[in-house]
């Protein structure tokens, strides 16, 4: 049984063909060892060991060169990744390796360089040549331009002459020998019947266009509209003529016939179209009325315009009415190229006047609203009417201009920003001073307090410090009485004098240092407190509870005391300002307030200096407050009060400036009446008057360049010192830059009444030292070509150096502040309210013209304010110019 039990025995076969597999079926392997080492080789070879009873040894061999085969494996890997190791490592010391430079690479570096730089050498040489290729194109193509038309021209005058030739030979034709032949065979027409109704139809037809055609023209010569006449002919009568309906009509009906304007078109375009091609008469016949200078494009349309009439007279005065194709098409394109060159030069100088007579109408507006209120003088009447005119004349031009819809839309928005820049300005709700009170109804003749000086005499210790005085920023009372009755809406300004502060703090802290190293602190102390006691009370109604504060509180005798014992407290006195000033200030005024409270510097000079500077602004906004409210009964005032102030001013002395400044206007006035005496006959309106005299004298002083002087100025106008320094400034600036900008217009061959209000609003701040900053500003709108750019360099330089010299040598500055004394002047010294209102209407006009259209707005209001300086100054100095003009007189006479 054992033995039986450990034999193996075979399956069956037909059990053994199931795990037996075929030989074609067995998977073929790359490598020998892939069959040893796989999972079914090693099952089947343990099935066949256990099959045919193999011995335990032979399974031991195999697993043991099984296990040298994977270890030869992993060995032979192992070498491969240590050899590919070597190989990164070694490919990294030599990439980490700085490489030396062969001669071969330095060589090739050499020859890639080289050839860079002859490559670009090449592409400079090639752009080069392309662009005098085609500069040379261009001349060539323009030189031929220039031959065909030429050529065209040539043609068309040989073509008509030959017409001409044709027509006379036409007209003076010799008889035929056959005249001689019997008058019975003269009679003798052939004439070829038509044979059909058709073509009996055509001639019908071709007889009567021919017929209506030569009516048409025969209608057209009998007006005798040649360009000979036109230019024999005034331009005032040729205008009236070329609008008249008879030429009108006649003129369509040539021009439809012709092809050129379109039958189905109304009436209204026609005569458009027809206008047009009759200015073509007026450009030639009277060139110098029509265009306002000689440009390029003038010259091309003047070029055009000849070209369109020589081929309509070629047409009109031909033989033929029926022209050629050929022809036809020779005047569309002519007339074609008038039009396009008529529309755009028209657009271009239809803006310019829009804009001239836009100024106009507002010029007068603005005259209209300043005279209106005036009942008692009559002033409104006297100029009403003549505005109307004027205005109602500027509003038919710009309807024309620019059409119905238009002209009334910039009209009323022109009118409107005039009126809003020139409006009242109505002070905010925030600047009233919270201690002021208002008047009360029922007062029927209110107290007015005058305005303090600007300077505050410090009564404690005046004699030991020599009267000296703290700096404010109000002024005196006659320059305010003086100001009210120029500006009836004047207001102390504070921004304009911004600069003032340090000035005034950097005073008051001198004074008070220099009084405290001298021993006067103590006095200096007293009288701080006392000039701030008296500013502080004139802020306040006096009975109220903040005057008892400020009385018991600053009071002279306790800070006397104290600062005797050396009991005052530099912190107690700023505690109670601050307190103090928030309920007195307007609210405007909380920021500089709440700034001086918390400024908490150590040195106690220089806080008292800026408090004394608060304080100030406190009775700036206090004196504008009570301006606002007793402006109408200071106005009335306001002569008397001058007359006064002047009679003590110059009691006891002689007006010596103002006789020397009446004798040069004199005789600059006597001058000229001489001069225009000469040209023309003698006129009232070229007698010598005071009032001529006056106004040249008040032109010469304010329309100037030169530094005001000391001499210049007449004891009368003393107190317009400033407003005649600021307006020299000014005229300065405008001369200045209207003389740049005219060179620029000029140089570019644009109008000179063109606007150019955003380039000349830059150069306002530009100082005169920096030339290329001009440049920069018309630069910034326009292209400037590299000639022009220079010429323009070197001519602002030339300006800019006047300018900064003050001075007046070159020609265009010259003449312009010579045409903006001769504006001035005139308007000034216009005697009639007509003779104002027309001045005035045509400023607009003239400065553009003159190349002043940049500033007609400033000049129109520099006159209007130069008028209410002379009206104010006339009244006030009236008997005093009396004496003079008698002293000066008399002095004539003896001198004579």
């Amino acid at each position: 049984m054992s033995s039986d039990t450990d034999t193996a025995h075979a399956p069956p076969p037909h059990i053994a063909a199931r795990f037996s597999r075929s030989s074609t079926l067995r998977r073929k392997t790359s490598a020998t060892s892939s069959r040893r080492n796989s999972l079914s080789s090693h099952h089947s070879s343990r099935s066949s060991r256990s099959a045919q009873g193999g011995s335990y040894s032979t399974h031991v061999a195999q697993h043991l060169r099984r296990a040298s085969i994977i270890e030869t494996r992993k060995a032979r890997l192992a070498d491969r990744a240590a050899h590919a190791e070597q190989v990164r490592l070694r490919a990294a010391l030599a990439k980490a390796a700085p490489r030396a430079s062969t001669s071969s690479e330095d060589r090739a570096l050499a020859a890639k360089q080289a050839r860079e730089k002859f490559l670009a050498q090449v592409a400079a040489n090639c752009a080069e040549e392309v662009k005098r290729a085609k500069k040379i194109a261009e001349d060539t193509r323009e030189k031929k331009a220039a031959e065909h038309l030429k050529l065209k021209e040539d043609m068309i005058e040989r073509l008509a002459e030959a017409e001409k030739r044709r027509s006379i030979l036409q007209q003076n034709q010799r008889r035929p020998r056959t005249a001689t032949l019997p008058s019975v065979e003269e009679r003798k027409v052939i004439v070829r019947k038509p044979r059909t109704e058709t073509e009996a139809a055509k001639v019908i037809q071709k007889a009567w266009r021919n017929s209506k055609r030569r009516s048409v023209i025969s209608g057209f010569l009998e007006l005798g509209l040649t360009l000979e006449n036109v230019q024999n002919t005034s331009f005032e009568d040729v205008g009236s003529l070329l609008s008249q309906d008879k030429v009108l009509q006649s003129t369509t009906k040539v021009l439809r016939m012709y092809g050129i304007q379109d039958c189905d078109s109304d009436m209204t375009g026609e005569y458009t179209a027809t206008r047009t091609f009759l200015s073509a008469f007026l450009v030639l016949g009277h060139p110098a009325q029509v265009l306002s200078k000689d440009g390029e494009q003038e010259k091309d349309l003047i070029e055009k315009a000849k070209n369109a009439l020589l081929c309509f007279d070629n047409m009109v005065m031909s033989p033929s009415l029926s022209p050629s194709a050929s022809q036809l098409d020779s005047l569309l394109d002519a007339y074609t190229s008038f039009q396009t060159a008529f529309t755009a030069w028209k657009d271009r100088d239809s803006s310019v006047l829009l804009d001239t007579m836009l100024a106009q109408f507002v010029e007068l507006d603005a005259i209209w609203q300043s005279v209106k209120n005036d009942k008692d003088g009559h002033v409104a009447e006297d100029y009403r009417e003549g505005i109307q005119h004027n205005q109602t004349l500027l509003l038919v031009r710009l309807k024309r201009l620019a059409g119905p819809d238009r002209a009334m839309r910039m009209i009323t928005e022109a009118v409107r920003k005039s009126r809003k820049a020139k409006g009242k300005k109505k002070l905010a709700g925030d600047v009233r001073p919270r201690a002021a009170s208002l008047p009360s109804a029922d007062a029927t003749a209110p107290k007015l307090t005058p305005i303090e000086a600007s300077v505050s005499d410090v009564d404690a210790g005046a004699s030991e410090l020599g009267h000296r005085k703290t700096t404010s920023l109000l002024p005196d009372n006659r320059t305010i009485m003086h100001e009210l009755a120029i500006n009836k809406e004047y207001r102390i300004d504070i921004k304009s004098k911004t600069d003032m502060r340090e000035n005034a703090i950097q005073a008051v802290s001198a004074n008070m240092r220099q009084g405290f190293e001298s021993g006067l602190g103590d006095l200096f102390i007293v009288a701080m407190a006392e000039t701030l006691r008296e500013k502080l009370l004139s802020l306040v109604v006096p009975g109220k509870s903040l005057h008892t504060l400020i009385s018991e509180s600053l009071d002279t005798a306790m800070i006397t005391n104290q600062v005797k014992m050396g009991a005052f407290s530099y912190q107690q006195f700023f505690t109670f300002m601050n307190s103090l000033l928030p309920k007195i200030c307007a609210p405007v005024r909380d920021a500089e307030v709440k700034a001086l409270a918390e400024d908490q510097t150590e040195d106690p000079i220089e806080r008292l200096a800026k408090l004394n500077y608060v304080v100030d602004l406190l009775s700036v906004d206090h004196a504008n407050f009570s301006l606002q409210m007793n402006a109408p009964l200071l106005i009335k005032e306001a002569m008397g009060y001058e007359q006064r102030c002047f009679a003590n001013t110059v009691s006891g002395q002689t007006l010596r400036k103002t006789a020397q400044w009446w004798s040069g206007a004199k005789r600059k006035t006597e001058e000229e009446m001489v001069r225009r005496s000469s040209r023309e006959q003698s006129a009232p309106a070229h007698r010598t008057t005071t009032d001529k005299v006056y106004m040249q004298g008040i032109v010469d002083l304010a329309i100037g360049v030169t530094e005001l002087q000391e001499v210049d100025i007449p004891e009368t106008l003393e107190l317009d010192r400033s407003r005649i320094s600021r307006m020299r400034g000014e005229i300065l600036r405008m001369v200045v830059i209207s003389a740049v900008l005219l060179t620029a217009k000029n140089l570019m061959r644009r109008d000179v009444r063109s606007q150019w209000k955003e380039q000349a609003q830059r150069m306002w701040d530009l100082p005169f030292t920096d030339a290329q900053a001009f440049i920069a500003a018309i630069e910034s709108r326009y292209a400037l070509p590299a000639n022009t750019k220079t010429q323009l360099s070197g001519t602002t330089e030339r300006i800019l150096l006047d300018g900064r010299n003050r001075q007046v040598s070159h020609a265009v500055v010259k003449v312009l502040l010579q045409k903006i004394k001769a504006h001035v002047y005139t308007r000034l010294s216009a005697s009639s309210a007509e003779e104002r209102v027309k001045a005035a209407s045509s400023a607009s006009q003239v400065l553009s013209s003159g190349g002043l259209a940049e500033f007609v707005v400033q000049i129109g209001a520099m006159v209007d304010e130069l008028q209410r300086v002379a009206d104010v100054d006339r009244e006030a100095h009236g008997k005093w110019y009396d004496d003079v003009i008698e002293a000066v007189n008399r002095e004539n006479v003896t001198g004579a």
